[in-house]
């Protein structure tokens, strides 16, 4: 079966590394025999009518027979699922995983592991003066200091670290219209975690992230990393989050709680693989392209059998 798919990516981003990500699933298509073209996500224009809807795009007239989704453009996503293209990671997965509220909600609802988590209420206007009440609540429930952290970002960008009242006050009036969580400080984990990549129902690569100054261990934020054998329990863990979020694969982040336990810090569908690759030489895309393989295959014989 020879099947061709394209690679997404975010043509309006700034910087190389979602190219990267790209580029190195390409690679890792072509080693295993599959044809793959490269998109950005502005190339391929969801386009909407009564009776119909369909791809606009100047490079070709026809679509893949599957998508590998590295954006987190989830209309595209979906309308590519519209068109019955399976598109790895799915739409939903994305959603899920972008929204770290959506993220926490699932995992509890899978009663897996997480900092206690007060999610703040919805606010419609910047301008309308807050009712502090609720930001007293959770800092009597949670302490301080504590962490707050907005429901889009990434590579540790838009988490805060609070140190007292009047910061998380004046931090919860700074994200006023802006969806966040008042989360649990851990104070065994601070600066360093345990970034596990799952695909399928396998860990394939693991490493230890630490960071020397920062309360984050993103490796972005200027953190170190070491291979890392993960216990049978985090594997289950890490294995567990993925498919409650209903992904693939997945970079799922592990925080090192105080009775030596793990919790589940994020998970994160669009992890990139590059630097896990240069701490454990595992180039964590061959699985994601034998994965995605195995699913094709099972799907044409569903087919060819109905």
């Amino acid at each position: 079966m020879n099947f061709s798919g394209w690679i997404i990516y975010n043509g309006h981003l700034p910087g190389q590394k979602f190219l990267d990500f790209a580029q190195w699933l390409q690679q890792a298509a072509i080693q295993k025999g599959l044809q793959t073209t490269i998109y950005k996500n502005n190339d391929l224009l969801a386009h909407l009518q009564t009776t119909s809807c369909n791809i606009l795009t100047n490079k070709t007239d026809s679509l893949p027979d599957f998508v590998i989704f590295t954006d987190k453009d989830i209309y595209l996503a979906k309308q590519l699922e519209y068109l019955g293209v399976p598109v790895f990671n799915n739409a939903q997965a994305i959603e899920v995983s972008d929204d770290k509220i959506a993220t926490y909600q699932t995992l509890v609802k899978h009663h897996l592991p997480i900092p206690e988590t007060i999610i703040a209420p919805k606010q419609f206007s910047r301008t309308i003066p807050i009712d502090p009440s609720f930001v007293r609540q959770a800092a009597d429930t949670l302490g301080l200091p504590m962490i707050l952290k907005e429901a889009y970002g990434s590579f540790g960008e838009q988490v805060y670290f609070i140190h007292s009242y009047d910061d998380l006050l004046a931090k919860v009036k700074a994200l006023q219209g802006k969806p966040f969580v008042f989360q649990q400080y851990i104070a065994t984990s601070y600066g360093k975690d345990k970034r596990l990549h799952v695909v399928g129902e396998k860990v394939v690569a693991a490493m230890i992230r630490k960071a020397s100054n920062d309360f984050r261990a993103n490796v972005t934020a200027g953190g170190t990393m070491q291979a890392y054998e993960p216990s049978r329990e985090e594997v289950e863990m890490a294995v567990r989050a993925v498919k409650a979020i209903g992904a693939d694969f997945a970079g799922v982040d592990l925080l090192f709680g105080p009775d030596e336990s793990a919790l589940v810090c994020e998970v994160n569908s669009n992890a990139h693989i590059r630097n896990i690759y240069d701490c454990t030489r595992i180039n964590v895309a061959d699985f994601i392209i034998d994965h995605i393989v195995h699913k094709l295959k099972n799907r044409e014989r569903n087919r060819n059998d109905a």
